[in-house]
């Protein structure tokens, strides 16, 4: 599509669009464990929540349509974690391969640093290719994979780790 791409931050009238990627993608693949989809209450709070918190919730447009969503979040819990957040980011059917994932992971991993992270986690469900690409091309590295730790469509599946450095 050669629309420009508008990246922004994310609106809970944003949930309706982000509910059915994400469903597609619990459906039929395997980059999250999900087995069932969340409601669009679900996503409504969770943006809510990301952006009362200061990180990042972002949405990329084309022709005024989304298509594409990526949020960053404390890594974990533990005060000692404050630093370093775990991004998520899907891409709606059928818009792969067009630099949408890049843009916005990019897009992504500057508002997570300008909200205080020093280094952005991928945890990659079952290791999925264009996933781990996608990171690798946004200046991530292999940091570990958990083997057969998710079972998905009568499969077990590995969990990749990858980790940008944010400093710069």
């Amino acid at each position: 599509m050669s629309s420009t791409l508008r990246i922004r931050s994310a609106l809970a009238t944003d949930a309706p669009a982000i509910t059915a990627i994400y469903a597609h993608h619990v459906v039929n693949g395997t980059a999250t464990f999900d087995t069932e989809p969340p409601s669009e209450a679900f996503w409504r709070e969770k943006i809510s929540h990301i952006l009362d918190r200061g990180w990042p919730y972002l949405v990329a447009e084309q022709a005024d349509e989304l298509v594409g969503y990526a949020y960053a979040t404390q890594f974990r819990d533990r005060a000692a974690y404050s630093h370093t957040c775990e991004d998520s980011i899907y891409v709606a059917p059928g818009r792969g391969g067009a630099g949408i994932g890049t843009q916005l992971l990019d897009a992504l991993a500057d508002a997570a640093a300008s909200a205080g992270f020093q280094q952005m986690i991928g945890v990659i469900g079952g290791g999925e290719p264009a996933s781990v690409a996608l990171h690798r091309k946004c200046g991530f590295v292999e940091a570990g994979r958990m083997r057969e730790v998710g079972y998905k469509f009568g499969r077990l599946l590995d969990t990749v780790y990858m980790q940008r450095d944010l400093r710069g």
